[in-house]
């Protein structure tokens, strides 16, 4: 009865402002609350402060234990922000001593309609998003001295091992001789080479092809464009796209994926040395297209034409996506919170929206207006340039149209961009974003309910006619 008394006093204390928590038992727990709403372009799950408030709120110990009181709806988004807030990644000295392993166990209890017990396939699910999710933090958090791009197709040759795929890599001189003038020219410099490395998913019964291209750049200097002594630290998080696809194509495959999946890793070190590309210089893109570089700084799109043009031509993709922390400006145009979608296709960038919100991985969209804003790389010599002539005309939407540019404008295709520059990292350490949003985004193409519910469409989107004749089509996800 004490007991009951005094969680009701905590319950009384209580008055969310966005949140608020209140200790228990000598601090031996901690009872918090989230916001009682949100405004509609915030998650209802209200993701970013569940993470805020473990980080600050958890009491401490070996073993401890996170009751999850939420909507059965908001289980998926919750339990990636709880495990963004335990990275894997450290080199304390501390950390190395001990002996003890720290154990975390997460309970959900459901309120609202549907508030049954959670199956089992349900956890499984949230198992493999969780650890796509704090797979890709540790390799945004690894430094470049261990996470070159040796180390990044090692974690990739572990993830193929792990679903039973060998990926294909092409690396170094033989990207030059096959055409990658983007991936090369970038990497050609660094002490590690650098590559292409694609993990290919394809079962039987697939109706479309999906290609995610995830921007790997393991440190970025600027090249000879070189970055200053406050902007190039926190440099090693460049490759945060390509360890979020990473994440996410080995928790999807594992959920079981009923279409054509390529993951397509853009990987180079922009480093700085005799062999660096100079501003000037004119290269062959895989696309055919040349472009002057007139910014070694602007690499990420760069290497994401050479990984976007590979899933057109050479993996027949209908649907292709790019993850990228490609612009700075994003920051500024979407915020610290919400990536930058830029697509083709109105369809899909309500989707990414109510994908983001569904998630926890947020996402808003920038202009799509390539009659206006391509002529900002036009050069005097090359088919273009890599960077714009005016920095105050949208950068982040003219970054992404120089990666559409080399699958072409008129491409019948489904393209998405997404620029996660910002919301890569909360503060020193990484978030692990983006695995979230693909998982929700292309729910509809898996055999996990959980994973339906909680994409764009949810798992009762469709009459069962409509789902017949989209299955003996053409499988669409949006």
């Amino acid at each position: 009865m004490a007991c009951f008394h005094i969680w009701q006093a905590a319950l009384s204390t209580l008055n969310p402002n966005p949140t608020d928590n209140c200790p228990l038992y000598l601090n031996y727990a901690t009872v918090a609350a989230l916001p009682s709403k949100v405004s509609r372009h915030n998650s209802p799950s209200a993701a970013h402060f569940i993470t805020r408030l473990v980080r600050n709120c958890l009491p401490g110990g070996i073993n401890r234990c996170i009751v999850m009181v939420c909507e059965r709806s908001e289980v998926f988004a919750s339990a990636c922000a709880l495990a963004r807030a335990f990275p894997l990644f450290t080199h304390r000295s501390s950390a190395s001593r001990r002996t003890e392993k720290k154990t975390v166990i997460v309970e959900f209890f459901l309120v609202g309609q549907n508030n049954g017990p959670i199956e089992v396939e349900t956890l499984k699910c949230l198992a493999s998003a969780t650890e796509g999710v704090r797979l890709a933090a540790r390799i945004v958090d690894t430094p470049c001295n261990e996470m070159n791009t040796n180390s990044f197709l090692e974690e990739i040759k572990k993830v193929g091992k792990d679903l039973g795929i060998v990926p294909t890599i092409f690396r170094d001189e033989e990207l030059n001789e096959k055409g990658f003038g983007g991936i090369y020219g970038v990497g050609k410099a660094a002490v590690h080479p650098p590559a292409l490395a694609v993990l290919s998913h394809t079962p039987d019964g697939a109706t479309q092809t999906i290609a995610w291209v995830g921007k790997g750049i393991v440190y970025d200097t600027g090249g000879l464009s070189i970055k200053g002594k406050t902007t190039m630290p926190g440099m090693k998080r460049d490759c945060g796209g390509a360890a979020a696809v990473l994440g996410a194509f080995k928790a999807t495959v594992k959920q079981g994926f009923k279409d054509n999946l390529h993951a397509v890793f853009c990987l180079a070190e922009n480093s700085v040395g005799p062999n660096s590309t100079r501003p000037d210089d004119i290269h062959v893109l895989y696309s055919g297209k040349t472009v002057e570089i007139n910014n070694t700084d602007a690499e990420g799109r760069l290497v994401l034409a050479d990984g976007v043009a590979y899933a057109c031509k050479d993996l027949g993709a209908d649907i292709i996506l790019d993850m990228a922390t490609l612009t700075g400006a994003q920051g500024i145009a979407t915020g610290k919170y919400h990536a930058a979608v830029l697509t083709n296709n109105e369809d899909w960038e309500k989707a990414c929206v109510i994908a983001g919100r569904n998630c926890g991985d947020l996402v808003h969209p920038l202009v799509y207006c390539p009659e206006l804003h391509f002529s900002e790389f036009t050069s005097a010599v090359a088919d273009m340039k890599n960077s714009v002539a005016d920095r105050d005309n949208t950068p982040s939407s003219c970054a992404g149209l120089f990666i559409a540019s080399h699958i072409g404008f008129d491409w019948s295709g489904v393209w998405v961009h997404i620029d996660i520059a910002a919301p890569v990292h909360a503060g020193e350490r990484a978030t692990g974003y983006g695995v979230a949003l693909l998982l929700s985004l292309f729910g509809r193409a898996s055999e996990d309910p959980l994973l339906n519910m909680v994409s764009p469409l949810g798992c009762n989107g469709d009459s069962p006619d409509e789902e017949m004749e989209r299955d003996s089509k053409r499988r669409r996800l949006v």
